[in-house]
């Protein structure tokens, strides 16, 4: 039997993680989106990371006028406050949990955060580039 994530038995998937797919909104008076990364927290294994991703040609096919410089900074912005950096102040002074909480507070911005899922691995690292792999890229 597979465990979660597609692993094997052998690798006895045991810490619960939390998840939410990063979404570039070009147009927010729209609604249409594109997966553009991941944030992936595990309490158990003191994790917190962004995977980022960027498609331009899947943005522009939403918006030809797409500011792509805008949707990179928001996305080094999440990708600063997972990893605690000080350029992202207050946000990125916290514990893992509450940054975790503030990156996925609904907002209307040209990226948001979707749904937080959950699930076991053995490996938070490789979850999150297998949700990258499967989700966005």
């Amino acid at each position: 039997m597979a465990g979660v994530g597609g692993m094997s038995d052998h690798l006895s998937p045991s810490l619960g993680f939390d998840y939410a797919l990063l979404q570039a909104v070009p147009r927010v008076d729209r609604g249409e989106r594109v997966n553009v990364g991941a944030l992936l927290y595990c309490k158990q294994a003191d994790f917190l990371a962004a995977g980022i991703h960027i498609d331009p040609a899947r943005l522009r096919a939403l918006d030809p006028a797409v500011d792509l410089t805008g949707v990179t900074d928001a996305l080094e912005a999440i990708r600063a406050i997972c990893a605690g950096e000080s350029k992202a102040g207050q946000a990125g002074a916290g514990t893992l949990r509450s940054r975790f909480g503030w990156l996925t507070a609904p907002r209307s911005a040209v990226v948001q955060v979707g749904p937080v899922h959950g699930g076991l691995t053995a490996d938070p690292e490789a979850e999150l580039d297998r949700l990258m792999n499967r989700l966005v890229r």
